[in-house]
């Protein structure tokens, strides 16, 4: 994704080139999904990512049979009820959803559903955010939605949950599911002022051109 690559730096100058880079990594229990939303509890994480993040999901669990799906919540800062939402259903269909929730707007919006052949074991999901361009993610295999307007979004905590009534037993029941979360201010990147140091490099030797051509 662009975001990591203006993000990230040559190794071993991550901190000299960008200060502002950040990553978090989270290995989920299988078990923490076999709750209903209402009964997830929220993680806060050590530091607020903002500005510009990327969020990639590596699902491996192994599913119940009639299981509901998986689903990871990425909540705001600064709001209660505020979050996007990543739901992956079991294999065969492996359903994916993504939804949004945004108090004082529109509330809780699907933004995007595919029945069948949602995501891949093989492939990462990947949500980006970008405070100019919105929110993107990537279903592994294809674009699903694309710069889609969530106002100002920074990530506070995370929660999951996969059960959907207190009826239904258990949704997982093995497996890794890890998601990582890189944020940061691309402009405090040094490579982000490089077009800039090329415009006026080109600018300085044309003007010198310009002028040994006059003489």
């Amino acid at each position: 994704m662009a975001l990591a690559a203006s993000l990230l730096a040559p190794a071993g100058a991550q901190e000299e080139i960008n200060p502002s880079l950040d990553i978090h990594d989270v290995a989920v229990p299988a078990g923490d999904f076999n709750v209903v939303a209402r009964d997830s509890e929220a993680v806060a994480l050590d530091e607020v990512h903002s500005t510009s993040w990327q969020v990639t999901i590596r699902n491996g669990l192994e599913y119940v049979e009639g299981a509901s799906g998986a689903v990871l919540r990425l909540h705001g800062a600064g709001e209660e009820g505020r979050f996007i939402e990543v739901g992956m259903g079991p294999p065969p269909d492996r359903m994916f959803w993504a939804a949004v929730s945004l108090p004082g707007a529109e509330g809780y919006v699907p933004v995007h559903s595919m029945a069948e052949r949602g995501w891949s074991p093989s492939a990462a999901v990947i949500v980006a955010y970008t405070d100019r361009a919105g929110m993107t993610i990537n279903n592994g295999q294809r674009i699903v939605v694309s710069n889609l307007d969530v106002g100002e979004f920074a990530i506070s905590s995370w929660s999951v949950h996969g059960v959907e009534s207190y009826l239904d037993g258990p949704s997982v029941a093995s497996g890794e599911y890890r998601f990582e979360i890189l944020s940061g201010d691309p402009a405090e990147n040094a490579f982000h002022l490089f077009p800039f140091y090329v415009t006026a490099a080109v600018g300085a030797l044309a003007g010198l051109l310009f002028l040994t051509k006059r003489r």
